[in-house]
């Protein structure tokens, strides 16, 4: 365990290099436990989250086109028990059901993903245009607008259809500009007089890393020390190509807005009387937020990331730094192109310097960085590995982005918590702390002068994680994958979600800690328990019940058959 003293001690020095400029926000302040009783500007957008192929399932139907996540999910070996998003939520045929779960929640918007492949099975305009994929988003729309929610819509969602991958090798390859720029100007056509915020990629850090680097996610190539590089080089051109269509065909007449999301865990270091680990900690929010945010507001890749990776590739005895370059003109191209940042946020990692090996074999994005990740185990962990409770590093974030970036208009496009259990319970106590905690420093963020406008919780519903499968659940409702009509059922958390909503904020402690309990009240009367066992989809629903959870029945059934066979044996 670190000691506590490393992380109470005044953070006057951190960040030097970067937040010098931040005078409104006080760095030495430690008030990791204050809470904020107040409420969010008016006219603040409250939301969730979804993505295409994670909800919609209907992989191969209505025309549809293989992406790069049907595939690598049908591969043995890549998905935890080899799950695929096959039918997932079944969300392509509940769009009305889903969207009654948002008027009950009183959202104000719903982000959602188009998937490419679904309009253009291919992945090019010229060769097919799947109207019955056309007709499906369009029924999304214009129902979420009969509603008065506003469509928030991503582009890429992490699914580029399959086609490209296999004839151009997907984000490696330069013709993806011009290819994603078609499909982006085919959805201003069809849908930008409805549409006013585009998302254009998700998380494109991701996409780059875990794509073309480890091999984690779709297409699963590993091109250590490039590949990574070079996706995410084509991706900030696409992103910049996309705007300015945008900003030259559609703005004028359909008046939308178009940003990036961007995820970016925060970076605190160990010891801040160490200058190694307070410039450790901004390499980290460099080499992850930076690597995108940076060319598009100011041009160019942020300065540490030219240093480190050109310095280690002049080591391996490369001619030329692994991190590509862009010409002056494409720097003045790109810079500027954001009308208002997403903002994806988890967690928070502690962050101290540790020089990594420069020889061209052990060459990666990883190890061009320089430092080690670690984490305080007293911080909550209830799901993801990945992912723990660390609401004062959102606030930090949000004034990290102020001050690098001119203050942009921010919407919060993702902020969540998993549960990963055996048996999931709807009775969510951790997720309802989880938001509000990381609400409230956002709310503290706004405060400072942090310009965010929205809020999207993550996620609307339970959904397929990634190379995860179904094993995470990061759901304000429940899904019952075992059951093939998907059925939705709310936790706590969507009463307690609903009630900050409704109040634009944290009205005050007594009416707040109400919530909770009525939430937890709620879900406890109705005694929802549901279990991964497939047993317990034969029981009843109960109105009462002994045992905590089913969750602790079937591990006590379970003790008493292991001591009934072991009785046997001897």
């Amino acid at each position: 365990m670190l000691p506590r003293c490393a992380f109470s001690v005044c953070h006057v020095l951190m960040l030097v290099l970067c937040l010098s400029a931040a005078e409104d926000f006080d760095w030495t302040k430690n008030d990791h436990g204050s809470f904020y009783y107040g409420t969010f500007p008016a006219g603040f957008s409250w939301g969730a989250g979804s993505s295409a192929y994670q909800t919609e399932g209907a992989w191969d139907k209505d025309g549809k086109g293989l992406s790069i996540w049907d595939v690598f999910s049908h591969k043995k070996g890549k998905i935890q028990q080899n799950e695929t998003g096959d039918s997932s939520c079944e969300g392509y045929y509940k769009v009305k059901d889903d969207v009654s779960l948002m008027k009950e929640l009183k959202l104000n918007h719903y982000r959602f993903s188009i998937s490419w492949p679904r309009l253009l099975p291919t992945g090019i305009k010229s060769d097919h245009i799947n109207e019955k994929g056309m007709q499906h988003y369009d029924q999304l729309i214009d129902h979420l607008l009969e509603n008065k929610i506003t469509p928030i819509v991503t582009l890429y969602h992490w699914d580029l259809p399959q086609v490209l991958q296999e004839k151009y090798g997907g984000w490696q390859n330069i013709s993806m500009v011009n290819h994603f720029n078609e499909f982006a100007n085919l959805c201003f056509e069809r849908f930008g007089n409805r549409v006013k915020y585009w998302i254009t990629f998700n998380n494109p850090w991701s996409v780059a890393v875990e794509g073309y680097e480890t091999g984690e996610h779709a297409p699963g190539l590993k091109l250590r020390g490039t590949g990574a590089y070079r996706a995410a080089h084509h991706i900030i051109k696409a992103h910049a190509k996309v705007w300015h269509t945008y900003d030259t065909q559609w703005r004028a007449k359909q008046k939308g807005l178009v940003g990036i999301s961007l995820s970016g865990d925060w970076g605190e270091p160990v010891d801040i009387s160490n200058q190694k680990d307070i410039e450790a900690a901004e390499r980290y929010v460099q080499f992850y937020l930076g690597w995108f945010a940076t060319p598009i507001f100011h041009g160019d890749y942020p300065q540490v990331m030219k240093d480190f990776i050109g310095r280690k590739s002049v080591q391996q005895g490369l001619g030329t730094s692994r991190l590509p370059t862009f010409s002056p003109q494409e720097k003045s191209y790109i810079k500027g192109t954001c009308d208002f940042l997403g903002v994806g946020h988890f967690t928070t990692r502690y962050i101290t310097q540790k020089n990594n090996p420069s020889s061209r074999s052990s060459s990666s994005y990883f190890s061009d960085r320089d430092l080690a990740e670690l984490v305080d185990p007293r911080w909550p962990d209830p799901g993801s590995e990945w992912l723990y409770s660390v609401p004062w590093g959102f606030r930090r974030l949000l004034n990290f982005i102020k001050t690098q970036y001119g203050n942009p208009m921010i919407y919060v496009t993702e902020n969540g918590v998993s549960e990963k259990m055996l048996c999931t319970e709807l009775c969510d106590d951790w997720r309802i702390q989880y938001y509000k905690d990381y609400i409230n420093e956002m709310l503290k963020a706004i405060k400072d002068g942090v310009n965010v406008k929205g809020y999207t919780a993550w996620s609307l519903l339970d959904k397929f994680e990634w190379d995860e499968g179904y094993s995470e659940r990061f759901g304000l409702y429940y899904v019952d994958f075992r059951n093939k009509n998907k059925p939705r059922y709310p936790k706590a958390s969507v009463q307690f979600y609903k009630r900050i909503i409704s109040s634009n904020g944290f009205p005050n402690q007594r009416e707040v800690e109400n919530w909770r309990r009525k939430a937890v009240e709620t879900c406890s009367s109705s005694n929802q328990l549901l279990a991964a066992d497939p047993l317990t989809s034969h029981m009843e629903m109960v109105t009462e019940i002994v045992v905590p959870t089913v969750c602790t029945l079937s591990i006590l059934l379970s003790a008493i058959f292991l001591m009934f066979l072991l009785r046997r044996r001897n």
